[in-house]
């Protein structure tokens, strides 16, 4: 099976072409900026036709996942296209019905944090950090409203997502959030390469297909049919505030923001 050549994105096959591995790699904080969420898209198109894929694995070249998507690309005139682009991600994921797991090393945020959550299984190490800092910036996350609720509970989201706080793998344990902690990058790789051996290679490609989308069924819906409403309520509500610009402007300029609460 042939390797795709990307710049932000590396694409390897293991397990005789059983596992697809996606590393995001742009030198620094992996941000999911156009460029990487234009790469990803064509991996997930590609392997729609690769029928020997039993697992997506997704992790961060370096030492963090992702610092999230670019904040420049959430300014006024740019976010109705990068939400359109980011939420395509979400949108291939559903249609692929492949298991993914992440591999979480360092900073988990944001952006980064929501491609996570769209995965089936989440391992990390003892250096990761999860959050969604949106509301910092006087915005919101649309997947992660969807998502966090439906993985950990409402209480548990609700904290997440209105506080903004960082939380540790050890904090991500205790809600539900990963399936299992490492001690370091190292150790992650060996569990990971464990696990799947024991859990994922004896299956059938097609039959795995078949129960994430039997065990997804109201987790995709929901998702096919809310987040294109909330991407409508962040372009043409959110965005129309002057918080929500102000918020955006402020942390581009590397300054505190100046709410006039509207």
């Amino acid at each position: 099976m042939d390797k795709l050549k990307m710049e932000k994105i590396k694409l390897n096959f293991t397990h005789d072409n059983a596992v697809a591995q996606i590393i995001l790699d742009d030198g620094k904080g992996n941000l999911l900026d156009s460029m990487m969420m234009t790469e990803l898209h064509g991996i997930f198109q590609k392997l729609q036709s690769y029928h020997l894929i039993k697992l997506i694995t997704i992790e961060g070249a370096g030492k963090h996942f992702s610092f999230g998507a670019s904040v420049f690309e959430h300014t006024k005139d740019q976010a109705p296209q990068m939400l359109r682009d980011f939420h395509q991600l979400f949108y291939d994921i559903i249609d692929l019905s492949i298991p993914v797991a992440a591999k979480v090393t360092g900073q988990c945020l944001g952006g980064g944090m929501e491609l996570a959550l769209i995965t089936n299984f989440i391992f990390a190490d003892a250096t990761a950090k999860f959050g969604q800092p949106e509301i910092v910036l006087g915005v919101f996350a649309p997947p992660a409203s969807l998502l966090l609720p439906m993985k950990i509970g409402q209480v548990a989201a609700e904290e997440l997502l209105l506080t903004g706080k960082v939380i540790s793998a050890e904090e991500a344990k205790n809600f539900g959030l990963i399936n299992n902690i490492s001690q370091d990058k190292e150790s992650l790789n060996i569990f990971v390469e464990d696990w799947v051996e024991t859990n994922i290679i004896p299956k059938s490609a097609s039959s795995l297909r078949y129960a994430v989308r039997a065990s997804r069924k109201v987790f995709n819906e929901t998702l096919l049919t809310k987040l294109p409403e909330l991407e409508k309520l962040f372009i043409e509500k959110l965005m129309e505030t002057e918080d929500a610009n102000e918020g955006i402007n402020a942390f581009l300029e590397k300054r505190k923001p100046i709410w006039k609460n509207i």
